[in-house]
């Protein structure tokens, strides 16, 4: 899978996503990550990337030709454009799911107080957001949408059955999880845990999910409860 990533602050993105797993996907060649300076595609001597808002307004906005000429110099056929937003969906582990798929996707971030429109109405493919609050920046939005998207690419997470395992991956939060000592000031494992009964072990740990989500996020729930019986 290739990234392009268009910012004005390539090292908010770079030093995140050159360390731990993304660092050893990148090395194998599983996933190819690049992280571009937008004032590289700008005409003028000064670089410039913004320009104050018609009709009035606090900030700056961020003009359309560098971001035009950036996503039209790193697309191709199989390209998605994706502009990371406030105003955009919202992120899920079943959209980083879809975007998993696709062979190559542009990041364009954010700055300031946003994106001549025109970016979004006749360049990008899909707005997103990675929650209902504002950054102050794009690049950090995007770091999050690039680590939830490729840990689902085949090959990069060291087993694969971890991703399916996650949280969100079936609908529910993941149960609580235990490792040595078995006891630890008077805390103990669950003894279920150390019974060896794969198929006990799956239903509790099912059976904690379910009431996990229902305590910290009941939003997650449909009106049917998942069946715990198999």
């Amino acid at each position: 899978m290739r990234i392009d990533i268009l910012t004005l602050f390539p090292e908010i993105c770079r030093a995140p996503l050159s360390e731990s797993m993304m660092k050893r996907a990148q090395e194998s060649g599983t996933l190819e990550l690049r992280i571009h300076n937008l004032r590289n595609w700008t005409t003028d001597k000064h670089h410039i990337v913004d320009d104050a808002p018609f009709g009035g307004g606090q900030g700056m906005v961020m003009k359309p030709e560098p971001v035009f000429a950036a996503v039209e110099s790193l697309r191709n056929e199989n390209s998605f454009v994706v502009l990371m937003s406030p105003q955009g969906r919202r992120l899920t582990q079943t959209l980083a799911d879809e975007f998993s798929a696709r062979p190559h996707l542009i990041i364009i971030c954010g700055h300031y107080e946003g994106v001549d429109h025109r970016v979004s109405e006749h360049l990008a493919d899909a707005e997103i957001s990675i929650g209902d609050y504002v950054l102050t920046n794009g690049a950090i939005a995007a770091v999050v949408l690039v680590d939830a998207v490729a840990r689902l690419v085949p090959g990069v997470l060291g087993h694969e059955q971890s991703a399916a395992d996650d949280s969100f991956t079936g609908g529910l939060l993941e149960g609580p999880q235990y490792t040595r000592p078995a006891e630890f000031r008077g805390w103990k494992v669950p003894e279920v845990l150390l019974s060896g009964n794969h198929g006990a072990i799956a239903a509790w740990r099912k059976e904690q999910g379910l009431q996990r989500t229902q305590k910290a996020r009941p939003d997650l729930l449909l009106d049917d409860a998942p069946d715990l019986s198999s």
